[in-house]
């Protein structure tokens, strides 16, 4: 990442009222960079990273683009309908930023839940997790979970700064779970709590389940 790049991402999160380091150790991982074995990079650890949130990497993550990597990038693409290659190419890439996280975003999500849904079950916590997920695949909103999480008014908890609230390790393991595909909501895009909701048009969404204090809906 350039250094102009740098300076803009962190000027646009600043503004959004989250920290610029966090924006700063985000990893690269540009359609552009095409990976194979060989390669040693960060954007391997990002990969790496990704491919272990769901399940198809066991070793340490290290970087370095071997055959264990490729194996693991060749079951990805199997699974999820890709050219079966053992390369991360672009459709590679998209893929992995649609289906999983990096160790950023993952701090993001967890975040997200714990300033969210602290109190709820561990269940209630997955949902949320969940939502963003499932709005990650949407098209309706944003491709990145920083774009998700810090869009305007979207989550009451950014708004208000509980956000920078530190997560505790379950909503680490909540997030994981949302990640790796487990979702209570019943694909819901939306959720809110009855008590406190004063919008009519989150009350006119098809709602598809209700956990602890929140209304999951569609």
């Amino acid at each position: 990442m350039t250094l102009i790049k740098k300076l803009v991402l962190v000027a646009l999160v600043a503004s959004a009222g989250v920290s610029a380091n966090a924006v700063y150790s985000v990893p690269s991982a540009s359609a552009a960079v095409v990976l194979q074995q060989g390669a040693v990079n960060g954007d391997v650890w990002d990969v790496q990273y990704r491919l272990r949130t769901l399940g198809y990497y066991e070793p340490s993550i290290d970087g370095k683009y071997g055959p264990i990597t490729a194996a693991a990038v060749r079951n990805f693409q199997t699974n999820y309908g890709l050219n079966v290659d053992g390369i991360v190419g672009a459709n590679t890439w998209d893929a992995l930023r649609k289906f999983s996280v990096n160790q950023a975003e993952m701090d993001i999500l967890a975040k997200v839940i714990y300033s969210e849904a602290r109190g709820e079950s561990f269940e209630g916590q997955v949902a949320v997790g969940a939502v963003v997920m499932n709005r990650l695949k949407s098209s309706q909103f944003a491709n990145t979970i920083q774009g998700i999480v810090f869009e305007q008014g979207a989550f009451t908890a950014v708004s208000d700064g509980q956000y920078n609230l530190t997560p505790d390790s379950t909503a680490y393991k909540a997030a994981m779970e949302a990640v790796k595909g487990w979702d209570p909501t019943g694909g819901a895009l939306y959720y809110f709590n009855p008590r406190t909701a004063t919008s009519n048009w989150i009350w006119s969404r098809p709602q598809t389940v209700q956990i602890g204090n929140h209304i999951f809906a569609k």
